[in-house]
C-alpha cells in the first residue's frame, strides 16, 4: 500500500519538511484551541503481542510516528525519537511507533538493531487506524497529541529532532 508513499516521502524529506498546523496557522507554543482531537480509541498489539490501548496514554504528550522498515527517511528519524524519548519520559512524553505493514518478525529484528525504546505497535491489516489519522500521503508521519487528545501537529515526510522537541517543551 504504501511503496509509492515511501518515493513521496523521500522526495519531501529531500526538498524539506511538510508540516501541518493545526487550522493552517503557525503556533509558536502549544496547541490551538481548535485542535482536532485524535482518535485514541484503537487496540492494537505490541510486539510481544501484548494489547495496548491507545486511549491510556491519554494524559500524557504522544508523539505517534507512522513508519515502515523500508522506509529510509523513516530510519533517519528513529535516533532522535529514542532520544526524545530518555530525555522527556519522566516529564510525560509517551513515544509510539506504528509500524504500517511490516511483519512482527521483522519488526523485532529492526526494533532490536536500532535500539528502539519505545512501544512499537504492529499496524499490519489495521487500515481503520491509517484511516483514522489520514489520509496520509507518505512517511514518515508523526502527529504530537497534547495531553488532552488533540492533534497539536503532524509532519509527512524526514522532520528535525529540534522541530519535534520544540512542540514537544511546549506541551510538557
Amino acid at each position: 500500500m504504501f511503496e509509492c508513499w515511501a518515493r513521496f516521502a523521500l522526495s519531501a524529506a529531500l526538498v524539506g519538511v511538510i508540516v501541518t498546523p493545526l487550522n493552517g496557522q503557525a503556533h509558536t507554543a502549544g496547541c490551538a484551541p481548535n485542535a482536532k482531537a485524535a482518535n485514541l480509541n484503537f487496540a492494537l498489539k505490541d510486539l510481544d503481542g501484548k494489547d495496548v490501548t491507545l486511549d491510556t496514554y491519554k494524559g500524557k504528550v504522544i508523539l505517534l510516528d507512522f513508519w515502515a522498515t523500508w522506509c529510509g527517511p523513516c530510519k533517519f528519524e528513529i535516533p532522535g525519537f529514542i532520544e526524545l524519548y530518555t530525555k522527556y519520559r519522566s516529564q510525560g512524553l509517551q513515544v509510539l511507533g506504528f509500524a504500517v505493514d511490516d511483519p512482527v518478525p521483522a519488526l523485532k529484528e529492526y526494533a532490536q538493531r536500532m535500539k528502539m525504546n519505545y512501544p512499537i505497535l504492529v499496524g499490519q491489516g489495521r487500515e481503520d487506524v491509517l484511516e483514522a489519522f489520514g489520509p496520509m500521503v507518505g512517511l514518515p508521519t508523526t502527529f504530537i497529541i497534547g495531553r488532552d487528545g488533540r492533534i497539536c501537529s503532524s509532519h509527512t515526510g524526514f522532520t528535525e529532532k529540534d522541530t519535534f522537541e520544540q512542540q514537544i517543551k511546549a506541551l510538557l
